[in-house]
């Protein structure tokens, strides 16, 4: 179970997207950003659009059209997910919970790899942030530093040792 900074628990909602700070500020800021900026900029080109005649044969009104559509798709989705954003808090702990960086030994080939655990929404692999969802991310929760674990990830049975963690 995972601890805030009092070390009292913290219980996480089913139904909330885990966020970092920086996570949900990132959120907001692109949430902003389609709210403010490219629902005008979308507007503007329907508007210009209309502007040429018959809508029926009109390509530029369809992908405006669909723009639009995406956009306020993917606005309702962030508002979706601002609205249920649970802070993780870091717990400044020895155990391995959501926020914390985690440095993993792969015991087969001494390879080094380091990874922030955070939930499914920020996950970015290519940038060490992995989800707690993911084979490695739930595995490594509830460890503490030194110890050894086996993952069934998708290249096989692979062996990890934890050798830092910080938050």
């Amino acid at each position: 179970m995972a601890t805030q900074d009092d070390n009292t628990p913290v219980v996480f909602d089913e139904k909330a997207t885990l966020l970092t700070k920086d996570g949900l500020r990132k959120l907001e800021e692109e949430l902003e950003s389609l709210k403010k900026v490219k629902r005008r900029e979308v507007a503007a080109r329907i508007k210009e659009a209309i502007s040429y005649g018959d809508l029926s044969e009109n390509s530029e009104y369809e992908e405006a059209k669909n723009e639009q559509a995406f956009v306020e798709g993917r606005i309702l989705e962030l508002e979706e997910k601002v609205k249920s954003a649970q802070v993780i808090k870091s717990n400044k702990g020895v155990i391995v919970q959501l926020g914390a960086k985690v440095k993993i030994k792969d015991m087969e080939n001494n390879e080094v790899s380091e990874y922030t655990i955070v939930g499914s929404t920020e996950a970015d692999p290519l940038e060490g942030r992995i989800s707690n969802e993911s084979p490695v991310g739930a595995a490594l929760l509830e460890r503490k530093v030194g110890d050894e674990l086996e993952i069934v990830a998708p290249k096989g049975m692979v062996k990890y040792k934890i050798m830092s963690l910080s938050y």
